[in-house]
């Protein structure tokens, strides 16, 4: 019984079978059909045979081995490989079924691949994961067929492994910020200005057509007979902690990710970009209590430290306890720092409720509120409308939209930054606006 487990008999093989009965059918009436018929039964019978002993004689006549990286990037394509060896001294036909982690939801996954005879082939496939946590794989199993296709041979392989899904580290490369001067227009980043000299001095250099004049060295020129003039870098080491809430609103869904994971991507990619920056990069997260706490350093171990926080980031469906957040940062965060936080308003009471706390925590530190456009209403406001349930619906978006700018507006009041972004801008408009906030000073 063992030896034939992993014996199929192919679709081929049926449909010959029905095709010899309709034979058989057609001879009451064709009698010469009756001897054709008795023949095709032998050559099926023996083609069947010949494949069978073919695809079963003999072991390990495939070899298999499916290589997964070490964790797989949240929202982003991850690519699995799998190494395929046929040892059959003829052409071997391949369908792959590999049982994928169930999170995929994916039921008719199959791959179709010819191997030569005693030939090995790297096949290689993606796979877009949308939460966070572990990813199990079950068996990899490989059905055999020849040239016939009669009968099949099943193989099975690397089963019950297992892969982390982590925080989109993937993004890390594309936001890379080494050479932020010369690439910021090929990563959508805007200049600006710079406002005083609030920067630490660097070092004192001859004066040259366009340097600003407040900035000349009077003593060195005087010394050296010639205009000198101090240079002024940005300050370096200063904290920005990303602040997470991790409440019910932030379970919102926009394309397969909620807005916690888009959250979650962009506190990577910004930790990562104040830690090029020769900044101090930290986080937290809250809904009802505070949690995944990384105290603001600059070490070269931050970065990994802020990954497994990210990763172990859920929400819990509360409501976030902005008076509780507010204790804990005037508590555990006395140096002016910027706050990054990423949370969501739809209504004006929403925010009028949190306001208090908000305005407490900006009156030690830079506070920035990122929150999130809603692009369903957007898309309902563009369109026309033509029955009256269209028209009523249009103008409650039209509504809450006008609301998101309303929150802008009374933030800023405040002196509370902000920014309103879709999902998918996340991560640029929070670079921008951390640059920019580095560039005027105001850190």
């Amino acid at each position: 019984m063992k030896f034939f487990k992993p014996f199929y008999i192919q679709p081929r093989f049926f449909y010959a079978g029905i095709g010899i009965v309709v034979l058989f059918g057609l001879s009451y009436f064709i009698p010469v059909l009756f001897n054709i018929a008795q023949l095709s039964i032998l050559v099926l019978v023996l083609l069947f045979v010949i494949d069978f002993l073919t695809i079963f004689i003999g072991k390990h006549k495939i070899e298999a081995e499916r290589i997964l990286p070490d964790k797989f990037s949240n929202s982003d394509n991850n690519t699995v490989n799998l190494q395929i060896k046929n040892n059959y001294p003829i052409s071997i036909h391949l369908e792959i079924i590999d049982e994928i982690p169930e999170q995929f939801q994916k039921r008719d996954f199959k791959i179709k691949h010819r191997v030569a005879p005693r030939r090995s082939k790297n096949i290689s496939y993606k796979l877009r994961p949308t939460e966070r946590g572990e990813y199990h794989f079950g068996s990899l199993n490989i059905y055999a067929t020849s040239v016939l296709n009669l009968v099949a041979k099943r193989f099975t392989f690397s089963s019950d492994a297992m892969v982390p899904t982590y925080p989109s580290f993937k993004q890390l490369k594309k936001f890379e910020l080494l050479n932020i001067n010369k690439n910021s227009l090929e990563y959508g980043l805007k200049k600006v200005r710079r406002l005083g000299h609030t920067m630490e001095f660097e070092q004192i250099k001859d004066y040259v057509m366009g340097d600003d004049l407040r900035t000349i060295n009077w003593k060195a020129t005087a010394k050296r007979n010639q205009l000198m003039v101090n240079q002024f870098q940005d300050e370096k080491s200063q904290p920005v902690y990303s602040i997470i809430d991790k409440g019910r609103i932030m379970k919102m869904p926009f394309n397969g990710l909620s807005l916690l994971d888009y959250a979650i991507n962009s506190s990577l990619v910004i930790s990562n970009v104040v830690l090029k920056k020769h900044d101090k990069a930290g986080m937290l997260s809250f809904s009802k209590r505070i949690d995944n706490v990384v105290v603001a350093e600059r070490r070269s171990s931050q970065m990994q430290l802020i990954l497994e926080a990210l990763y172990n980031v859920n929400t819990d469906f509360f409501e976030s306890d902005f008076s509780r957040l507010y204790a804990n940062i005037k508590r555990h965060i006395t140096n002016r720092s910027l706050l990054l936080m990423y949370t969501n308003f739809e209504t004006m009471d929403g925010l009028n409720r949190q306001l208090p706390y908000l305005k407490a925590i900006a009156k030690s530190h830079v506070l920035v509120v990122i929150f999130f456009k809603n692009t369903e209403l957007e898309t309902l406001i563009k369109n026309k409308a033509e029955t009256v349930q269209q028209v009523y619906d249009k103008v409650i978006a039209e509504k809450f939209d006008f609301e998101k700018r309303l929150i802008v507006n009374e933030l800023k009041k405040y002196g509370i930054y902000s920014i309103l972004t879709t999902p998918e801008n996340l991560t640029i408009d929070t670079i921008n606006k951390y640059l920019e906030i580095k560039s005027r000073g105001l850190l």
